[in-house]
């Protein structure tokens, strides 16, 4: 069992010098996620890191495509291709369990040289929803479920993804929804799992088997935006470096297999008051307050002009289907899991919204930042939700944008959004999804080979 000593275990300042002295760390990953969601940095040693106290690269870094290519970055960051800060959050240091050697791996915050956030970084976009909220005296809750699915190993990517094999020696067959036994077939995975996630300190709570094959998911405990971002970015890489050791992938495509659901990222969201800290979802007597309504009228209206944020990628829209156990639209619904917003049943203190759109494949700080701003805006604008559904949701019509050049024409066209997300945001990022999507209808399909070749 891996033993990591963080400062606040015994009793002194959580300073990340103690940290690295204690745990006789050799070298520290000083790491940023792209738009993307993928970790960019630098691995340096322990005392360089420590003299430094900073980390210097490209800010068109941040602008990388999920294939590695960049748009025209000059509008966005300059001609000359500048640097920017990175410094780091010392409240992210964590071991890598997985580590040969003792070795940290620390977020960083990306700084211009006057000392102002940069507009690209995802962090810095969620940091700012959230003071948006801070200077209405409010503070956002959240808590993401994450679904994922184990595969076989395969170097093709031209053939299927099958299930793995689990201790039986054989695939899975068919669905095996909540089914324990299920989840023990991968026994030695989820118990490295369970080692490393205690080790990085990322609060998992729940474990269960998902619809397909293969398909798992994974709850956190509810807390700050930020922090379950962070603990979201880092749980992708320990759940892939654990699948690899055990001579599986572990993949968090939104669609990975033609035939069984897709993955979610469903995010529960509520609202705090900054001085009381009571649920302002709820009044005093537990019923729904307005800025309850208010907060839901506002995903409705702008969850379809932010998909790109939800659903990232091309493969991201085949996972948004009906009768797939995904939304097609923004209806919503007490316990309803068809609409693609839902109400969980809770007590008052609990009362909090589930945005089931999101897929898993999403940049936890850009998915986080996207939820908060529709509802900051559905507060701002005092909208009016809907009626709630009580029947099937997925036997209304689509809603949502059915393809990715669609929902980044519609992101790029919203003003309200673009202002609360930034406009440099906004702009840098839908030039890095065209792109993504410019090169992928480069590509011939093996429908369009079986289909197309000698029949047309």
């Amino acid at each position: 069992m891996i033993q990591a000593i963080y400062p606040t275990d015994f009793g002194m300042n959580d300073t990340i010098t103690t940290f690295l002295s204690h745990n006789r760390i050799h070298e520290v990953e000083c790491v940023i996620p792209d738009m993307t969601g993928i970790a960019r940095g630098k691995i340096l040693p322990k005392d360089l890191f420590l003299s430094a106290g900073e980390m210097r690269i490209p800010k068109s870094v941040l602008l990388n495509t999920v294939n590695g290519q960049q748009p025209e970055n000059g509008p966005f960051v300059g001609e000359t291709d500048p640097d920017m800060v990175c410094k780091p959050d010392v409240s992210t240091v964590r071991i890598v369990p997985w580590a040969a050697e003792p070795v940290a791996v620390v977020i960083h915050d990306c700084h211009e040289f006057d000392g102002s956030p940069v507009h690209l970084s995802p962090r810095s976009v969620l940091r700012h929803v959230v003071s948006l909220y801070e200077k209405q005296g409010w503070k956002p809750v959240v808590a993401p479920e994450m679904e994922f699915y184990l595969v076989a190993r395969q170097q093709n990517p031209h053939e299927p993804l099958q299930p793995p094999l689990g201790r039986t020696g054989k695939p899975e067959a068919g669905r095996q929804s909540y089914s324990i036994d299920a989840v023990n077939d991968f026994d030695p995975f989820f118990m490295e799992l369970s080692q490393f996630c205690s080790v990085h300190r990322l609060g998992v709570e729940t474990l269960i088997h998902e619809a397909g094959a293969g398909q798992m998911e994974i709850n956190f405990s509810h807390g700050d935006p930020m922090d379950l971002a962070d603990r979201v970015f880092l749980f992708k890489r320990t759940v892939r470096e654990t699948a690899l050791r055990h001579g599986i992938f572990a993949t968090f495509m939104a669609k990975p297999m033609e035939r069984e659901p897709g993955s979610a990222m469903h995010i529960h969201q509520s609202l705090l008051d900054l001085d009381g800290g009571h649920n302002v979802f709820s009044k005093a007597d537990g019923t729904a307050s307005e800025l309850f309504g208010h907060y839901i009228g506002g995903l409705q209206k702008y969850v379809p002009q932010v998909m790109p944020m939800f659903a990232p990628y091309v493969n991201s829209y085949r996972r948004l289907s009906r009768f797939m156990s995904a939304p097609i639209n923004v209806q919503w619904g007490f316990d309803n899991r068809t609409c693609g917003i839902r109400v969980p049943k809770s007590g008052p203190d609990a009362r909090r919204v589930e945005n089931r759109v999101p897929g898993v494949d999403v940049n936890p700080y850009l998915a986080m930042a996207a939820t908060l701003a529709c509802g900051y805006l559905g507060l701002m604008e005092k909208l009016s939700p809907t009626d709630p559904m009580d029947s099937s949701a997925w036997d209304r019509d689509y809603e949502l944008p059915n393809h990715l050049q669609d929902a980044i024409t519609r992101m790029r066209n919203c003003d309200a959004l673009s202002e609360v997300l930034w406009p440099e945001f906004t702009k840098a990022f839908c030039a890095v999804k065209e792109l993504e999507y410019a090169t992928y209808n480069r590509v011939i399909s093996s429908w369009e080979r079986e289909h197309l070749l000698l029949l047309v």
